[in-house]
């Protein structure tokens, strides 16, 4: 297995062995349908669990529910493969219940703030494309290996913090002191260059890869789109708290 490929699991040469198996190829347009499709579930569970919430509900237990949900589905696909179809949509609606759950918060703090959120990663979604569309910025291999290796230690860090949080341990980056701040600002950019090895992957493996790796480039595509969100609304948390 090659890490080299893209910082996104559902995009390493794993998921591409034995291509010429299938006669009916991967195509944009279906990866494109198929992502509107579970966006399309992720939005309509958000807005259910924002409901309950309004309606005083305690949610907790739906965030916690669908973050542990989202990363045991994640590794499974990334372990099964042939399971995508059927396992994507129960991740987007694992992510549902996950971002519903923190939108919902930050929307009682900050009013509006989610929609906010959701827009800029809408923006820098379009103009990572246009970028990589217009080759302004070229997806080379050194580039592509300061990109894995910046996203591998975030999430290492992310980890680690999560681990010691269940000990009663608070890290500095879920705070709001500048260095947390400088650490969100950093995912969120690596998380938006991200979104450009996987434009990259795509774009090699169109019209090539089986019919079915549709769906684990949709995985991965979610996956790189509600990180990049989490950070932007967490960026915006911080920045409307401080100021």
């Amino acid at each position: 297995m090659r890490l080299d490929k893209t910082s996104n699991p559902a995009f390493n040469d794993y998921f591409w062995e034995n291509d010429k198996i299938s006669s009916k190829k991967m195509s944009v347009r279906g990866i494109i349908l198929k992502s509107l499709f579970s966006i399309l579930i992720i939005a309509s569970i958000t807005v259910y669990v924002w409901q309950l919430y309004s309606k005083g509900t305690n949610i907790k237990w739906f965030v916690t529910g669908g973050m542990v949900s989202a990363i045991v589905i994640s590794i499974v696909i990334s372990v099964r493969k042939e399971w995508a179809k059927y396992l994507v949509p129960l991740y987007a609606i694992a992510k549902g219940f996950f971002l519903g759950g923190i939108s919902s918060y930050a929307h009682a703090k900050f009013p509006n703030l989610p929609f906010q959120a959701i827009g800029v990663t809408i923006i820098t979604f379009f103009v990572m494309l246009m970028l990589y569309q217009t080759r302004i910025i070229v997806v080379t291999k050194k580039l592509r290996s300061v990109i894995i290796t910046a996203c591998a230690s975030i999430f290492l860090v992310y980890l680690i913090s999560w681990i010691l949080s269940f000990f009663g341990i608070k890290t500095f980056i879920w705070g709001t002191s500048w260095v947390a701040i400088v650490i969100n600002v950093l995912a969120a950019i690596f998380a938006s260059l991200a979104l450009l090895l996987d434009f990259d992957y795509i774009e090699k493996h169109k019209n090539r890869a089986p019919k079915d790796r549709e769906w684990l480039a949709t995985w991965g595509l979610l996956v790189t789109l509600i990180w990049l969100y989490v950070e932007i609304l967490r960026l915006m948390k911080k920045m409307a708290i401080r100021f």
